[in-house]
């Protein structure tokens, strides 16, 4: 379908990025003073609806450049896209899922279709109300003059079937029944809420996002207590009591992303928090194991969604230059959770037995799913625009009133498209699926980590399980260093490097940090494997795992941040298509751990892992490199 409104002043060429670009000299220098801004970053992290900050003029050299025709064409469509879908950057972040001819003629003649059973229902009711009265329906319905207009011209009009008169007629009516904010400042908009309220909404989303990881691993200490109670030796069984609860992360995304974009944020959320709640009481009552095994199955499917949905929230209502605080408290929880999850765990298996860590579970996550009901809003612009609609229909009668970011699709329609949304991302976008499998390398391996250590460090330092819960304060402390500086440094960078580009704030400028987390992970399995190989000092090992502990959040923030820049309105299926790939790595990839370690020892199985990191770090530059090429060429329409 060709644009006909009219192009917008051409915008400079889009230039290439390159790793000159990404971390331009003097970098380091910068990262040091930004040390000093921390609370001014943090104060202006989330500003509700406040003015922009300036961004300084673009470089001659970049503003110099003869504007290539076909590039500002594409730049004026993408700009035009997002403003019809009220996206906050200039830059668009959907330019991956725009409709493409055929898709837009599906939703237009959609749209037509509810608005001719609108008219045909409207006139039933009219002549049932009225004997013999001239009611006109389509002018109470705001529809101009078109007094004899019968609803198979309405469709022929909306569908652009006559001539270019009654398109424009056509064309407004449909704006004149079309509801959208009530200018830029709507306080019903979640991008002009206020500042506290953002607060409260980011602080119970990440406070979930933090539990739900935490049941993954906090009663890996306790495992040889209940393979001991239930009477099985397997090793092989002990680790996937262990993972099964990740593979249920893997499973729910695909399900409680399409909820979301369906039936809102908070509904999804409420839902869920009470059935994780429920399998969690079920583990801790589970009468044997296979019973435990699909408890905590269960758990893990439900407990998956403030992981799939929590980075589509925060993008619903934090504006993309300031995302950075907000996404890194959103993402240390399925790093830091079950980092935490084992140092507890521990003490509470020696002291009160395995099955009273699942009851703790119940109490922390009871607590915030009552506070989180009581408190949290929804966020998701459709569904509160759709809320807005029914409630004007209900007060005016006005049955042909829609929303701007109505799709045209029945509530089994959007269902069916959303849970094929992320498996047409991971087939279709190269970007979701290199940045799914990479996090999937990393996850798992931190997965693998979780299920070996209590082994290693009983075996070979002769530590009991409260003790071995210490030990993955190593991997906590590394995933805080990186929280504290990806935090800092984020939101600087991006809103540095898009002034000087001239281009916007694109996404490939949140995965500066990658090519810096590819290169500690190798380092951190190289000392962790060899020292405990030896039997050195067990505070050498851990500062493998700190290493280690940096570099995955690092990746992993980075990657996602990137994926919610991308994918904004459809965030949620981004990362669910992300968490599901992930999370089967995070379940199948400990099973093997322990044979791996059996065949190579604890030196050569982790380096083993190192080099297969080390393969990976030119893939790291090369994501900077091209990601702006694979995302635009490769762009995944009709989603």
């Amino acid at each position: 379908m060709a644009l006909s409104r009219p192009l917008l002043p051409p915008q400079v060429a889009v230039t290439k990025v390159t790793m000159r670009k990404i971390m331009p000299p003097g970098t380091a220098k910068g990262w040091l003073r930004w040390v000093r801004w921390v609370p001014e970053v943090w104060n202006r992290r989330i500003n509700p609806g406040g003015d922009e900050v300036p961004m300084p003029d673009p470089t001659p050299a970049a503003t110099s450049a003869a504007p290539d025709p076909d590039e500002a064409l594409a730049r004026q469509r993408t700009i035009e896209q997002a403003i019809a879908e009220g996206h906050d950057a200039d830059t668009p972040s959907d330019v991956g899922y725009v409709l493409d001819e055929a898709g837009e003629q599906k939703r237009l003649q959609s749209i037509a279709d509810q608005r001719r059973k609108s008219l045909t229902r409207r006139r039933s009711h009219s002549q049932s109300r009225t004997k013999g009265g001239s009611h006109d329906v389509e002018r109470d319905a705001g529809l101009g003059n078109k007094d004899k207009e019968t609803p198979a011209t309405a469709v022929e009009v909306q569908s652009g079937g006559s001539d270019g008169k009654d398109e424009e007629g056509a064309s407004s009516e449909d704006e004149a029944n079309v509801v959208w904010w009530d200018g830029p400042d709507d306080p019903e908009n979640p991008y002009n809420w206020p500042t506290w309220r953002k607060v409260t909404n980011c602080t119970l989303i990440s406070a979930m996002t933090f539990i739900t990881p935490l049941g993954s691993s906090i009663f890996a200490p306790g495992v040889p207590q209940l393979m001991v109670e239930f009477g099985s030796p397997s090793p092989e069984l002990a680790a996937f009591v262990v993972s099964v609860y990740v593979l249920g992360f893997a499973a729910g995304p695909m399900l409680v992303a399409p909820l979301s974009e369906i039936y809102g944020r908070n509904i999804v959320y409420h839902f869920c928090n009470v059935c994780f709640i429920g399998f969690l009481v079920g583990s801790a009552l589970a009468p044997t194991l296979g019973a435990l095994i699909a408890f905590r199955f269960l758990s893990g499917v439900f407990g998956s969604c403030p992981l799939t949905n929590g980075g589509g929230s925060i993008a619903d209502m934090i504006k993309q230059e300031r995302r950075g605080a907000a996404m890194a408290a959103f993402s240390i929880g399925p790093l830091l959770g079950p980092i935490i999850g084992p140092v507890a765990g521990g003490f509470l298996a020696d002291a009160k037995g395995w099955r009273w860590v699942f009851w703790v579970l119940v109490m922390v996550s009871g607590f915030f799913a009552v506070v989180m009901f009581i408190f949290a809003r929804e966020t998701f612009a459709p569904v509160i625009l759709q809320k807005k609609v029914d409630r004007l229909r209900k007060e005016t009668g006005n049955d042909l009133l829609r929303s701007k970011l109505d799709a045209g699709l029945s509530p089994t329609d959007h269902l069916k498209r959303g849970i094929l949304r992320p498996i047409k991302m991971l087939i279709y976008s190269p970007i979701c699926i290199i940045f799914a499998l990479y996090v999937a390398v990393v996850y798992g391996y931190l997965y693998l980590m979780f299920t070996s250590i209590t082994e290693v460090f009983m075996k070979n330092y002769g530590f009991s399980a409260s003790k071995v819960g210490l030990v993955y304060l190593g991997l906590g402390i590394g995933s805080m260093i990186g929280l504290v500086f990806f935090s800092i440094t984020s939101d600087r960078t991006l809103k540095k490097m898009a002034a000087r580009d001239g281009q916007g704030m694109k996404p490939e400028y949140r995965l500066w940090p990658v090519p810096i987390g590819a290169v500690m992970l190798p380092i951190g399995f190289f000392i962790y494997g060899w020292t405990v190989e030896y039997h050195t000092h067990w505070i050498v090992p851990i500062i493998g795992h700190v290493l280690i502990g940096i570099a995955n959040l690092l990746i992993f923030m980075a990657m996602n941040m990137a994926l919610v820049d991308t994918f904004t309105i459809y965030a949620a299926s981004a990362l669910a298509a992300n968490t599901v790939v992930r999370s089967i790595a995070g379940a199948v990839l400990p099973l093997c751990g322990l044979k791996m370690y059996d065949k190579l020892g604890l030196g050569w199985g982790n380096s083993l892992l190192g080099f297969i990191a080390v393969g990976m770090i030119p893939i790291a530059f090369l994501i900077i490199r091209y990601g702006e090429f694979l995302r635009t060429r490769f762009p995944v329409k009709n989603l």
